[in-house]
């Protein structure tokens, strides 16, 4: 006779388990439940859609939806915030959301204030940011902006990488003249000259193209480290208490990954973009000369927990937050790798070290 102790961790990682690999059928709510989910974006006014993730291509061609068709007590509800990622957290801190797409420095102010999150998996990853400067500006490069009017919008995944920026050319926040703005109230300002430069994402791209700022700057190319990243969190008391849900979640995010990293898809990809009311020449030239695979790469890999934990002292260094954040225990990557099973899609992404290069057998 076989006798067998279940230590209560082991009893755990077995019931996480069954509730992972149970048919859909199985496992119906047994109560009525709405998934919210926020984005820390918003579509030009107020359009109720984002784009540059594949966490928008879920949205926008219902993904999430097509995955609880069957479960008429699951309704999703998804929440679009001009104030990006400070005001999720605000949400989150509120108990009015269960997941989130937020970049990385907003996501690390969260863990610092206290707020209980789980990290489910990358969207919105390698992202570059821009430094544009207002028509007819003299300023040419970074180390130009000593003492002008620039907009940061402050508190956002573009901070950060902003300041490391002005780091690596020798400057602080305190040497410019930085004002806290929105993408909305940025573009209008830098159009009308009312402030000299911008650091911020693709927005600043279609602002250039119709001769309304220069592009002088972009990360794209440069040192790894000043990439953003997004990624898809989820409270950690909805993860512990409906797992099933947050599996089922995560499989369609990554269904949408997959679709959104096929070279045949691009103009597709740009074109459901769009539908955030930017044009899809903005997306084209945020993502020219990269491979879609790359910045719409689900994965949680050692690259991303480095950024993370790196972004974390950085972030402490320049004072935008006034405690040590630890990322242990923040990343809960068995959902990802349950649905990467479950797809066939295991290698089908590239596996990045800490060091930003290829993972050996990637």
């Amino acid at each position: 006779m076989i006798s067998i102790r279940w230590t209560r961790r082991g009893v755990a990682l077995a019931t996480l388990g069954l509730l992972l690999l149970a048919p859909a059928g199985a496992i119906r709510a047994q109560d009525p439940v709405t998934v919210r989910i926020g984005f820390a974006s918003i579509g030009i006014d107020n359009r109720p859609f984002a784009g540059g993730s594949s966490a928008a291509i879920a949205h926008a061609n219902r993904y999430v939806e097509d995955e609880f068709k069957n479960d008429p007590a699951i309704k999703v509800e998804w929440f679009f915030f001009k104030g990006a990622g400070p005001a999720v957290n605000e949400a989150f801190a509120n108990g009015q959301l269960d997941f989130a797409l937020q970049g990385d420095l907003p996501s690390v102010i969260g863990r610092a204030s206290g707020l209980k999150t789980k990290i489910l998996l990358a969207s919105g990853a390698h992202a570059p940011i821009y430094l544009a400067a207002a028509p007819g500006s003299n300023i040419t490069s970074v180390k130009d902006l000593k003492g002008r009017k620039v907009s940061i919008f402050r508190g956002t995944n573009n901070h950060l990488a902003a300041v490391k920026v002005l780091a690596a050319n020798g400057l602080g926040e305190r040497d410019l003249q930085v004002i806290n703005m929105d993408e909305a109230s940025t573009n209008a300002a830098l159009a009308s000259k009312n402030i000299d430069a911008a650091f911020g994402n693709f927005g600043l791209l279609l602002l250039a193209d119709q001769g309304l700022a220069t592009i002088v700057y972009t990360t794209k190319g440069d040192n790894p480290a000043f990439e953003r990243h997004s990624t898809l969190i989820a409270t950690e008391a909805f993860a512990n208490r409906r797992p099933e849900l947050t599996a089922r979640l995560v499989k369609a995010l990554t269904r949408a990954s997959w679709w959104s990293s096929q070279e045949e898809n691009r103009d597709a990809v740009f074109a459901i973009w769009a539908k955030s009311g930017r044009p899809a020449a903005a997306y084209k030239a945020d993502f020219a000369d990269q491979p879609l695979k790359y910045r719409n790469s689900p994965l949680i890999d050692d690259s991303i927990v480095a950024h993370y934990r790196y972004q974390a002292q950085q972030a402490r260094e320049f004072g935008l937050i006034r405690r040590d954040v630890s990322v242990e225990g923040w990343f809960a990557p068995q959902f990802l790798d349950a649905a990467l099973k479950e797809l066939g899609l295991e290698t089908f992404w590239t596996r990045y070290g800490a060091d930003g290069k290829p993972a050996s057998g990637s």
